[in-house]
């Protein structure tokens, strides 16, 4: 027994010995070093203070200041049409003419009318006169001298009568010169020669525009009507207009009115602006992008608005630290202009953070700073 369990002790432990020489390496080496990590290049800017103009966007129409439809305003035949289509008139210049002859006619039978009548008031007086002369030595009675009277006081009334008959036969004969009714630009001929025009026709012979100044009216949510309203007791506000791709500026002129009410099916408030456009580069019916200066924001602080990035707890930027490592920190952004952001209480001016290179970084990412890429050109 004693023999069999020597043998057993002996067979474990040469057991024990060979799993811990499979398990070992019998020359163990040192394990590598880890490769230090690749700085990300980014491209970084500073955190500075500016005035920064705090705008809001509406897209509007552009109207001339007065749209005039030019009808006739007596009937006939169309004998000419004068303007040219596109053309700047001026007041009382003729844009077309209507057959004339009735109406010259009309006003050659008033003025006849008259001189009949001021013939007959001349005798009228005469026998007045010595009926009244008779009346004083009793030689015809005083209801002849009032029959005379009467006759004198009619004709003066037809005379008068005439006189306004003239006048309406004469601003009818004046109406077959249709004229400009104000300065402004005519636009396409919708009538020709030959047409009998009637006041009561719905078409128009032409439509003439006031273009200087010309308003826009647009639209902003109803919730930046204190805003606008509280820039407007300040004084005159600023109305930058662009074109619809919101790339070129057109124009310039101030804020005239807030509409009286809001529209509540899209909770929207409609504005008017006006503008000298001296240069025509608004036309009526043109679409445009209507930029309102509200206040400006003075010694802000502001970074380039490509550094904000959005993250599901908001809005964050990545600063650069002291030891060149990037760190990413919320912020509170406010208005947006010209490339700018405002930023509230979460940097500091002198303070560097990334704007090209973010999609690389983790927190505590070495950097190295490269210069910024030129913006592409469109091809």
């Amino acid at each position: 027994m004693s023999k069999a369990r020597s043998a057993l002790v002996t067979g474990l432990a040469l057991a024990v010995v060979g799993a811990g020489s499979w398990i070992l390496p019998p020359n163990p080496v040192a394990a590598p070093a880890r490769p230090p990590a690749v700085a990300v290049p980014v491209s970084v800017a500073s955190v500075t203070r500016s005035d920064v103009p705090v705008f809001l966007t509406g897209l509007g129409t552009v109207q001339a200041s007065q749209t005039i439809a030019i009808h006739p305003q007596v009937e006939g035949e169309i004998l000419d049409v004068i303007f040219v289509e596109g053309q700047h008139v001026k007041k009382g210049d003729v844009l077309a003419r209507i057959e004339p002859r009735l109406f010259q006619a009309a006003l050659d039978e008033a003025k006849a009318k008259k001189d009949q009548d001021e013939a007959l008031l001349v005798a009228a007086e005469k026998y007045l006169n010595r009926f009244a002369a008779l009346g004083q030595r009793d030689i015809v009675s005083r209801q002849d001298v009032e029959q005379q009277q009467a006759r004198f006081d009619q004709l003066k009334a037809s005379i008068a009568a005439d006189e306004a008959a003239i006048e309406l036969a004469q601003t009818q004969l004046d109406y077959t010169a249709i004229r400009a009714p104000i300065d402004g630009r005519v636009g396409m001929r919708l009538i020709d020669r030959g047409n009998i025009a009637r006041p009561a026709d719905k078409s128009a012979l032409t439509t003439l525009v006031v273009t200087r100044p010309s308003g826009v009216v647009f639209t902003m949510p109803a919730s930046t009507l204190d805003d606008v309203r509280a820039a407007m007791a300040r004084g005159a506000v600023e109305v930058t207009a662009f074109d619809q791709d919101n790339s070129r500026e057109l124009a310039r002129g101030k804020l005239l009115l807030i509409d009286n009410s809001v529209d509540p099916a899209t909770a929207t408030i409609r504005l008017k602006a006006m503008f000298d456009n001296k240069d025509d580069r608004l036309w009526p019916g043109q679409f445009v992008n209507a930029r309102v200066l509200i206040e400006t924001r003075r010694n802000a602080v502001v970074i380039p608005s490509v550094a904000v990035q959005r993250g599901p707890r908001g809005a964050f930027v990545w600063v650069v630290t002291a030891n060149d490592t990037a760190e990413p920190r919320a912020i509170e952004v406010g208005p947006a202009a010209n490339g700018q952001t405002i930023v509230h209480a979460a940097l500091e001016e002198g303070e560097a953070v990334v704007t090209e290179g973010h999609y690389k970084l983790r927190p505590g990412a070495r950097i190295t700073e490269v210069p910024p890429q030129p913006p592409e050109r469109a091809q």
